[in-house]
């Protein structure tokens, strides 16, 4: 079994720092923690460790499928008001047409 590799506190405080800038910079990119490994000489799992142990210590880490789930269930629920509210509107459509119809023809009928 090899030997573990103690790294310096200031590489991993580096290397978290840079792997959270990257994301906060564009949220969508992927490869980071592997750019930012290859940067700094650790192998990106290693990195993906760091970054892991120290959201969870901060108390930033909300898994993306957490987020997801979440930000799903809104949409959902603003797509059930939206057909709501369409559906009254064209209920109320249907009822202007109407008795714009009724009141042609009582003003032509005498």
């Amino acid at each position: 079994m090899p030997a573990q590799r103690k790294y310096p506190p200031e590489l991993i405080e580096r290397g978290v720092r840079m792997v959270r800038e990257l994301r906060q910079d564009d949220p969508g990119r992927s490869g980071v923690v592997r750019r930012v490994g290859e940067m700094i000489g650790v192998h990106p799992e290693v990195l993906r460790h760091w970054v892991r142990k120290a959201d969870a210590k901060a108390g930033e880490r909300l898994s993306s499928t957490n987020v997801d789930a979440a930000q799903l269930r809104r949409l959902e629920q603003e797509n059930a008001e939206l057909r709501r509210v369409n559906g009254i509107l064209k209920a109320a459509a249907i009822l202007f047409a109407v008795e714009l119809e009724e009141g042609k023809g009582a003003s032509i009928t005498y």
